[in-house]
């Protein structure tokens, strides 16, 4: 199973869509305090529809939280510094994949002892960032794609007609 980590997210209603992504990919979601705001707050609710309730999520105190309590996790750092592209990288089919909060980042005392993982999105001129639960399906759906969207319904279906066969 993949795996998303948000350290320190700061926006309910960028998690509440990222929960909403990881229920609709079997992808387990990490969370990094501090939050800035609180689990039940309307916002991410909201976001995620109700699809919260479906989701597998931990939640750690700190960042040594997390690494303590996945000793073995291959992490992936989601940053625009990075030197290679997300797509330059073979995902393995249980990887985390960490993502910084909305106005920071990850740390750079972070980055600088895990700079064979870092990856990038890129992007043109002097943007600074996508939106993070926007580069989270970005980066989320490549290491699906890279699985051949194992155990994923790859067919879709209309609510009141058929396709032609």
């Amino acid at each position: 199973m993949l795996n998303i980590v948000l350290l320190e997210p700061e926006m309910p209603a960028n998690t509440g869509n990222i929960g909403r992504t990881c229920v609709a990919t079997g992808t387990r979601l990490h969370l990094i305090r501090p939050l800035g705001f609180h689990l039940n707050e309307k916002m991410l609710k909201r976001a995620g529809l109700d699809y919260w309730e479906q989701l597998d999520v931990s939640i750690y105190d700190d960042y040594q939280d997390f690494l303590i309590k996945n000793p073995n996790a291959k992490i992936y750092m989601a940053t625009t510094k990075a030197h290679k592209v997300y797509t330059e990288v073979e995902f393995e089919s249980d990887a985390y994949i960490m993502f910084g909060k909305e106005s920071a980042g990850i740390p750079e005392s972070i980055l600088i002892d895990n700079e064979d993982t870092c990856i990038r999105i890129p992007m043109i001129g002097e943007i600074r960032s996508l939106n993070l639960s926007n580069s989270v399906a970005i980066v989320l759906y490549e290491a699906l794609r890279q699985h051949q969207f194992e155990s994923m319904n790859l067919c879709g279906q209309l609510h009141h007609l058929k396709w032609k066969p």
